[in-house]
Parts: C-alpha cells; structure tokens; sequence
C-alpha cells in the first residue's frame, strides 16, 4: 500500500517509465518524419481519434471503478478479520470454568494454545494469497514487464525482513506436530481452523466452558472461515478479462493514432507547432497510460506488490493485541512503511 500523501517521481517513474520513454520514442518519430520526410499522407483527421480517446476514456474509467471496489472488498475483508480476532481472542481468555478437576495451568495452556494457532492462521493465509496466479503481473515471467513485477517484488521483500518469515511464525506459534502437517495439505489455513473447532469442543466436553461458550466461539470460527473464502474469491476469480484486456488493446490503439492525428493538427500553426505536438502528445498518451495501470494493478491486491492491500503489517498488528491479552510483554514492532509503501 502506499502511505504518501501524494504519489512521488520514483513511484510514478517505477509504474510508468518505460510506457512514458515508449510514448516519446513514438511521439518523436512521427514529427521526424512529418516534418523532415514530408510523410504527410499518414496523418488522420483530428475527430476520429478523439471519438477512440472518448470512448477510451469511459472504459477505462469502468475498469477502474470495478479495480477499486475489489481492492476496497480486500480491505474490508482483512478488517473483519482485525475485529473478528480480538473478539475471539477476548472470548477465549474470558471464558472460565467452575470444574474444579481442571487445573487452572492446563486451562490456561489450552487458551494460550488456541490464541497461538490463530496467529499461525493470519501467517499462513497471508502466504497463501501471495501465491501468484497466472494473470497477475508477476506471474509474467515471459516478457520485459513480468521480470519489472519480479524485480520490484524482490525490491519490497528487501526493504521488509519479515516479509517472508512465514515459515519462522508457523514455527514459533504451532506444535511441532502440527508444524510437520503443513506441506500434506494444499490448504493449510482451512486445517488450522478446524483444529480450532476441535480444541474448542474438547473444550466444552471437559465442561471447561458452557454450550453457549462454544457456540459463540463457533460462531467466530465460521467468519474467519467467511473472511477467507470472500479473499479466496478475489484471489482466484480475475477481474473479467473480456474487459480489462478490451480496455488495454484500445488504449494501445488510441496511443497510436494520438501522435498521427495531433500533429497535422499542430502543424496548423507553423513548423514550430510541428515540435510542439510532442510534448503534448507524450502528456496526453500519459495520461491515459497511467489511468491504464493505476486500474490494471488496484484489480489484484493480493499480487505482492506495493499497490496491494498491507497484509504484513494488518498480521502484525492483530498479533501485538492477541500477545497481549495473553500476558506476554516481549511484544514484536509495529511494521513501519519503508519508501513510502507499507506491506
């Protein structure tokens, strides 16, 4: 996520540098040749690119509306799981019993226990939903734009030491045991919580807490279960490509034509509006290339980029709060954003 308030040149430059330095090289070309080859049978009136460049403008415009509202849905997800996780939390610790023949040591372990496993929960399905799918940008590898998705997702990873230390969180808050079961399940996150209900039913069978106990807690068992089936959506089911890849090829398309119907334009005013085309050009072609992008990357914000939604440090916050109600005081830090981005 990125935390400026405005958007900075390197950020700017990181998504778009290589668009904007394509778009000059185009812009510039079509001048050239305009102006010192005489080329002026290539040139289009003014009015059809403007009608493509409209049409562009409201499509894209779709895209990004439905772009948002799948990054904003990711974001209400994770905060359902932030309120959901204290509430469990509270719940387990509060929850006492009057069976004298439970030790109160055993008792408390078992919460511990619980209240651990949840932790190893947020962890492990964070990890699971940066797991790439074939169309988010990382996932393409094959060309010049995949390995710059790569690069910049080496770049964060640097920049965050816990980014990918999910295998040390499992450690420190599962069993051994349990530990060992993670690579036999395609779907570790689902285990987890089941192991939850089990320990929360043994729980009850031990009158340790009341029917009604174990229900609510049941109850907040089935929302985390929610809560990751509403991400798991998100994360497997692509914004429609028959509109996001539409929207890509006619911006492709208007770019193209842009330079050829703005300098016969340009050219009305004299040979040096011919020159002046091109800056015109590039900034307009910008324009819509950055509309292009900024819709194009909001559309996955589990792609483990710096446009997602800061998973990392939404994890870290809920185990600060559950470490706590726990008692413990060797607490972890806060994640702080780094260059502007937050994870």
């Amino acid at each position: 996520m990125i935390t400026t308030k405005y958007v900075n040149y390197k950020q700017v430059l990181n998504l778009s540098g290589t668009h904007l330095i394509l778009i000059s090289i185009w812009c510039t070309l079509i001048a050239v040749l305009f102006y010192f080859f005489n080329w002026h049978w290539m040139t289009i009136p003014w009015v059809p690119v403007a009608l493509i460049g409209t049409a562009e403008a409201f499509l894209v415009g779709f895209k990004n509306n439905q772009a948002y509202d799948r990054l904003w849905e990711a974001r209400k997800i994770w905060g359902g799981i932030v309120n959901s996780s204290r509430s469990f939390a509270s719940m387990v610790q509060a929850f006492d019993t009057k069976n004298e023949e439970i030790g109160t040591f055993d008792l408390e372990d078992r919460k511990k226990k619980i209240i651990y496993r949840h932790i190893a929960w947020l962890y492990t399905f964070r990890e699971q939903l940066l797991v790439p799918t074939e169309w988010e940008h990382i996932s393409s590898e094959n060309n010049k734009f995949g390995n710059i998705n790569l690069r910049r997702n080496r770049l964060i990873k640097a920049g965050f030491p816990d980014y990918g230390r999910a295998p040390i969180f499992l450690h420190k808050y599962l069993s051994e045991e349990e530990y060992e079961l993670k690579n036999e399940y395609k779907n570790f996150a689902t285990y987890l919580i089941s192991q939850q209900a089990k320990d929360i039913n043994e729980l009850k069978n031990m009158n340790a807490i009341t029917d009604f106990n174990q229900t609510q807690l049941q109850n907040t068992l089935n929302e985390f279960y929610g809560f990751q089936g509403q991400a798991e959506r998100i994360k497997k089911f692509p914004s429609p490509r028959q509109f996001a890849s539409t929207a890509f090829v006619f911006n492709i398309l208007f770019i193209t034509l842009l330079p050829l119907g703005l300098v016969n334009e340009f050219a009305k005013l004299g040979d040096w509006g011919i020159w002046t085309s091109i800056p015109f050009c590039i900034i307009i072609g910008w324009i819509y290339i950055i509309m292009e992008l900024v819709g194009d990357y909001s559309e996955n914000p589990f792609a483990g980029l710096m446009f997602d939604v800061p998973m990392l440090s939404i994890c870290r916050t809920i185990e600060i709060d559950l470490l706590q109600m726990t008692g413990e005081t060797d607490l972890p830090d806060p994640i702080a954003s780094k260059n502007g981005v937050l994870v």
